[in-house]
């Protein structure tokens, strides 16, 4: 496979001459598992028809919040799983057992829900496995997958240090459920907690009526949760979701969060660790395969999970994939794409990497370089050892006319905070509640006329940005907090403005600290702690360091890059603070965005 010049091309390739030697059956079999409490949760196992009657499979396993399979009216053609079901489609036929789990509280499994992504579930996760390995279809090796809190969920299952997984790849899913997710920077993402609060109560409640703003779970024809086979007459699906009444409701818990560690008012030992992969991973043993993937519109910070997790668990046979992708990698978001449906096989990589794993199948992953990323405007996939791509750093300075250059300025710019920036509402925080977003920033022109903004001369070649840019800006505030949101744009020739990145960081955690070895890093970090919270001192310069999203993107010959600062953003973040926002005065002479760049000559 290494004659192939790319990881695309690679995974084609291999996909196309993979054997696909079996059928999927009609239904899956269905069953309750009884856990250590007593809890049952509710499971569905797909085998590979068409093999001998002792045949054994590797397991793949997912745990789902979000259905398992849906009862459907008759004869309706309504897909019956559509959180899990491509998956289950496509590796049951290439030899693989899938086993789909509604976690405890969900669908047809008993049981409460206490918190988003419990730490029973983790609990629970060994215990399906155990269940799994005992099953006579089962070789005895497992893996486990999924996006977003399936992939989290993978992450779980592997920290419990079972010996029969070998292999997991969450995929779009998060590292840190505080900074990764819900409080990026250490800003609340109101609109995700809302819509996403009412996703679950249309699920776990069973309350359809709010679902009808989910394309993926919108059909008429969804009638619940499936009971299992057992459940001939429906009333323990009933009984199941009678006790989900009682779940925790999203917008209240993560409210409970905004210092990051700090535990429940009522629990101090359940904290915003508790909910994250990275409290955990020191039960990951160091044979277990990993495949983190996500991508460049990835909600407010998935790619920094994926990045996170590849650094921190670097003994681990372990590949990191970066693509032009959104949450869950619905819709190439590159504003170049051949096509809204992307092109890169993303069940073709986690094949292939299942297939080196788990089958012990000699498919030249194990030869290719450890870490691949797709470059938007070049449209093109590049490989590197590690990450960020050993770049160069440009270092621009803004100055008082609005010019962005390489020489240091003098002087001040000030900048009075409004709340009425936004980003609108085709941005990377809508996929990541479930909507249906197909057109990312596509009326990013204008808006940040609203903000202070520096723009570079033109470019005198083809510039990749691969990293995190990070602003460096010392500034006087007249007010004790301030929400910082930083973007990149590239302006092309023609005056097209295209939206790159952003970062965002509230400044009432400026303070840096020293990464934790389980959050390993190459970007400031903050613990985001109560401790670590210090009002801004009034009309004192504060040096503060934002990192900016990573991003892999090509400014074209004759673009200019535009460098702006707000200090809100309406349309998914609170206002901070809560009254009079603030004058922000800008040291010019000790300021600077700092840029990964991949080229060595002078690009400005």
């Amino acid at each position: 496979m290494t004659s192939f010049p790319d990881v695309q091309s690679r995974i084609a390739a291999y996909e196309a001459e993979r054997p696909v030697p079996y059928t999927l059956p009609e239904v899956p079999a269905s069953s309750y598992v009884t856990m250590r409490d007593g809890c049952r949760l509710a499971v569905d196992v797909y085998l590979p028809q068409g093999a001998e009657p002792e045949a054994q499979f590797p397991t793949l396993m997912f745990f789902t919040p979000y259905f398992r399979r849906f009862k459907r009216t008759p004869g309706s053609t309504a897909i019956p799983n559509p959180n899990t079901g491509k998956f289950s489609d496509y590796f049951v036929p290439r030899g693989y057992g899938v086993v789909v789990i509604d976690v405890r509280g969900t669908g047809a499994s008993f049981g409460t829900r206490d918190g988003f992504r419990s730490p029973s579930e983790r609990l629970d996760s060994a215990e399906i496995a155990d269940w799994v390995i005992d099953q006579k279809w089962s070789n005895g090796v497992v893996g486990a997958t999924g996006i977003s809190y399936l992939g989290a969920a993978s992450d779980f299952l592997a920290s419990t240090g079972h010996p029969a997984v070998k292999a997991i790849a969450p995929l779009f899913s998060v590292w840190d459920t505080y900074s990764d997710n819900y409080f990026p920077g250490g800003m609340q993402c109101a609109s995700l907690t809302q819509i996403y609060d009412n996703l679950m109560k249309g699920l776990d409640l069973d309350q359809r009526a709010y679902l009808k703003d989910y394309k993926y779970y919108a059909s008429p024809d969804y009638l619940g949760p499936q009971p299992v086979d057992e459940d001939l007459s429906g009333a323990l699906v009933v009984a199941a979701v009678a006790e989900h009444q009682a779940n925790f409701r999203q917008t209240d818990f993560m409210a409970d969060f905004s210092y990051r560690e700090d535990g429940l008012p009522y629990d101090p030992d359940y904290s915003s660790a508790t909910i994250s992969p990275y409290a955990y991973c020191d039960g990951v043993k160091e044979d277990v395969a990993i495949l983190s993937m996500s991508g460049w519109m990835d909600g407010a910070g998935y790619a920094n999970g994926a990045i996170s997790r590849f650094l921190t668990l670097d003994k681990n046979p372990h590949h990191l994939l970066l693509g032009p992708w959104d949450h869950g990698a619905r819709i190439d978001v590159s504003p170049w794409r051949a096509s809204e449906d992307p092109t890169f096989s993303i069940l073709g990589a986690v094949l292939r990497f299942f297939d080196t794993y788990l089958m012990d199948k000699d498919t030249g992953l194990r030869s290719d370089p450890p870490v691949a990323y797709f470059k938007m405007h070049e449209e093109i996939w590049a490989e590197a050892q590690t990450w960020p791509p050993k770049p160069t750093q440009l270092v621009l300075h803004p100055d008082q006319k609005g010019g962005l250059g390489t020489e240091n300025a003098e002087g001040t710019a000030s900048y009075q905070c409004v709340p009425e920036t936004g980003t609108g509402f085709e941005t990377r925080y809508e996929r990541i509640a479930g909507m249906d977003s197909r057109d990312y920033y596509c009326d990013w022109q204008g808006r940040t006329d609203l903000m202070l903004s520096f723009d570079s001369a033109p470019m005198r070649e083809n510039t990749t940005l691969s990293g995190h840019a990070l602003l460096d800006m010392t500034a006087r505030f007249d007010a004790p907090d301030a929400g910082l949101f930083i973007y990149l744009t590239e302006i092309e020739a023609d005056g097209t403005e295209r939206y790159i990145t952003e970062g965002i960081l509230r400044a009432l955690f400026r303070d840096e600290e020293a990464a934790p070895g389980n959050i390993r890093i190459n970007w400031p970090f903050r613990s985001y702690r109560r401790d670590s919270a210090r009002p801004l001192p009034l009309n004192e310069a504060q040096r503060i360091r934002i990192p900016l999203l990573p991003t892999a993107w090509t400014l074209a010959k004759g673009s200019k890059l535009r460098l702006s600062i707000a200090g809100s953003d309406k349309d998914h973040f609170k206002k901070v603070p809560h009254g009079k926002m603030p004058n922000i005065m800008l040291e010019l002479s000790e300021t600077r965005l700092v840029l990964p760049i991949e080229l060595e000559i002078s690009t400005i």
